[in-house]
């Protein structure tokens, strides 16, 4: 199974910055290539929203519309990361923001960080 592990969130003030992480893990055959790297979030009530996704081959990425302009995603394929830089925080951005790893036949999910957009 894969593992990814979230960190980065925190508590930042409007028109802030952030950058979460997410660390991916394997076991034998993991290639992190492969894996189609995204950005979820969740608000307090709301449905699930897609903020992001990066592709495997050729890491064209994809944003929501909410965040497009002030948010890029990336990926680092020798240390088997995903970032997500957030920019010009609005308070409509705060919820728990989940990593996930996708190939055709399964996909993974991180435990989620907490963004707290607030003055």
């Amino acid at each position: 199974q894969v593992q990814l592990v979230e960190s980065g969130g925190g508590l930042v003030q409007p028109g802030g910055s952030l950058r979460l992480s997410c660390a991916a893990s394997g076991g034998p055959g993991f290639t992190f290539s492969s894996y189609v790297m995204a950005w979820y979030r969740r608000a307090p009530g709301q449905a699930r929203e897609m903020v992001a996704t990066i592709n495997a081959a050729d890491s064209v990425t994809n944003y929501g519309a909410s965040v497009k302009g002030r948010f890029t995603i990336s990926r680092d394929n020798v240390k088997n990361m995903a970032f997500l830089q957030m920019n010009s925080l609005k308070p409509e951005d705060t919820a728990v923001y989940y990593c996930k790893a996708a190939v055709a036949w399964d996909e993974y999910w991180g435990q989620g960080a907490q963004v707290t957009v607030s003055s």
